[in-house]
């Protein structure tokens, strides 16, 4: 499972059968991989909700999404497994396929709700419009594999 962060002043996402906007928060893009299993869904949940990535007033990053009361604005994003060693065209073949990933995309985001943050979704498997602020910009990205970060 990979996750690109990215902190925001606002977001939102459009798509033909819905749209969502954040305020200050996370715009996450979110990947599922074919070798994603159940135990990484609540182990990136965590590291993200506690990860200190907003100002305290010494203007250091000391502070979480929960104590800034922030949104996150969460996107499915399978082409964060792009393998672009051969050729031209990306394959697509590392992401695990979209009827199983969707649940674990979803429980993804239940599972960021459950840490007490305000969630929004993208449209899983449609073409989205994403606009974004990006805050510094202050960009990570994470990955859960077997149930541990890397």
């Amino acid at each position: 499972m990979k996750v690109v962060l990215q902190r925001v002043k606002r977001a939102s996402v459009k798509s033909a059968a819905m749209y969502h906007e954040i305020g200050p928060g996370l715009l996450l893009l979110v990947g599922i991989g074919e070798e994603t299993v159940e135990q990484d869904v609540p182990v990136m949940a965590k590291k993200i909700v506690q990860a200190r990535l907003f100002e305290d007033h010494e203007d250091k990053m000391n502070l979480s999404i929960k104590e800034i009361g922030g949104e996150i604005l969460s996107i499915s994003q399978f082409t964060l497994y792009a393998d672009v060693r051969k050729g031209n065209r990306p394959s697509f073949t590392r992401a695990m396929r979209p009827d199983t990933a969707r649940a674990f995309y979803e429980s993804f985001n239940r599972q960021l709700a459950a840490e007490g943050v305000t969630v929004k979704p993208g449209d899983f498997g449609e073409m989205m419009d994403i606009e974004l602020i990006n805050d510094g910009p202050v960009t990570v990205i994470y990955e859960c594999h077997e149930g541990k970060i890397r």
